[in-house]
């Protein structure tokens, strides 16, 4: 009799085990499921270069204009801002299309100078900060040095303008610092500004 007790008792163990171990739904987490990323998208003084194979005189290092444009032979003025890299290589080859047959059409960023957000107010550096990935607040806040002890960390603001018009979001650090909220944590576009009072 005993050793079926412990026998129960170890299967019983056993189970409840696995059971602390079975994953955790995205519906039953706490923590939000972060949707991909689209690939990068090119801002105003990011840097391309552009090389057509076989073709020498068409390879350049371009500066993406502040109107979003970049020039390049044969090709005319080309929308580049707010644009993937493989958008703006397939314009360019249909426009180069014209003039050669199948033209074969590589296009990188050399530099990712248009992507910059700006930390201001009760920060160590505040500034502005090139982002070469994708940033969120907590990690532009780290970049600025951390908040000094007269921040008033639970009233940030982000500021972002779409289309000519300026949104504020409120960031609570506090709730982010302690697992709260998370969602508020947003990944920071180009040319949004921080704002810690």
């Amino acid at each position: 009799m005993l050793k079926v007790m412990k026998s129960l008792s170890l299967v019983v163990l056993l189970f409840m085990a696995l059971g602390a171990l079975a994953p955790v739904s995205a519906q039953e987490s706490k923590h939000p499921v972060v949707a991909p990323q689209p690939g990068y998208l090119i801002q105003p003084g990011d840097i391309l270069t552009i090389a057509v194979w076989k073709e020498k005189d068409l390879e350049a290092d371009v500066l993406v204009l502040p109107d979003g444009t970049l020039s390049f032979p044969l090709t005319g003025e080309v929308q580049a801002a707010g644009r993937t890299v493989p958008q703006v290589r397939e314009e360019i080859v249909a426009r180069l299309g014209k003039y050669m047959p199948n033209p074969v059409v590589t296009v990188t960023v050399k530099q990712t100078q248009g992507n910059v957000i700006y930390v201001i107010g009760n920060v160590n550096k505040p500034g502005a900060f090139v982002a070469n990935s994708y940033l969120d607040v907590m990690q532009a806040l780290s970049l600025a040095g951390g908040m000094t002890p007269f921040a008033s960390d639970n009233n940030i603001k982000i500021l972002r303008r779409v289309n000519g018009t300026e949104t504020a979001t409120r960031f609570k650090y506090g709730q982010v610092e302690d697992g709260e909220h998370l969602g508020q944590n947003i990944v920071l576009q180009a040319g949004d500004v921080v704002v810690v009072p």
